[in-house]
């Protein structure tokens, strides 16, 4: 005796559509968010320097930005309570001066002179390189 089954194989199809929507929407969602991220610091366009040297120690940043402001260490002050700042603090060497390039010269001179006077003998200029 011959038993038969009734065994049916139904052609089962995956729904691409749902799949390539949630991609999109993804996508989307993490191209919008991308844009709304803000990178935080001072924004100052570096004079370039075809022999400038990377320097690697721990250094005091003076900041001086286009629009004339004055930052020591990415904390905004103001050109006399730098120079009073500088002049309190006892181990600030070696300086590091970050002026834009569209900074008047007399500026940094001022501030290259302050430190000089104050006794700081090392005090660099940063600048990209070529």
């Amino acid at each position: 005796m011959k038993f038969k089954r009734n065994l049916y194989v139904e052609d089962v199809l995956l729904d691409m559509v749902p799949l390539i929507n949630c991609v999109f929407l993804l996508l989307i969602f993490f191209l919008l968010t991308s844009n709304f991220i803000f990178q935080p610091g001072i924004k100052i366009n570096l004079p370039k320097a075809v022999t400038s040297e990377v320097i690697q120690e721990n250094t005091v940043v003076i900041t001086v930005t286009a629009d004339n402001r004055f930052y020591l260490n990415e904390t905004p002050v103001t050109l006399l309570e730098l120079k009073s700042k500088l002049e309190k603090a006892s181990n600030v060497e070696p300086i590091l001066i970050k002026a834009d390039r569209d900074v008047a010269l007399s500026k940094v001179i001022n501030i290259w002179d302050f430190c000089r006077g104050i006794g700081i003998k090392q005090v660099n200029i940063a600048t990209n390189q070529e």
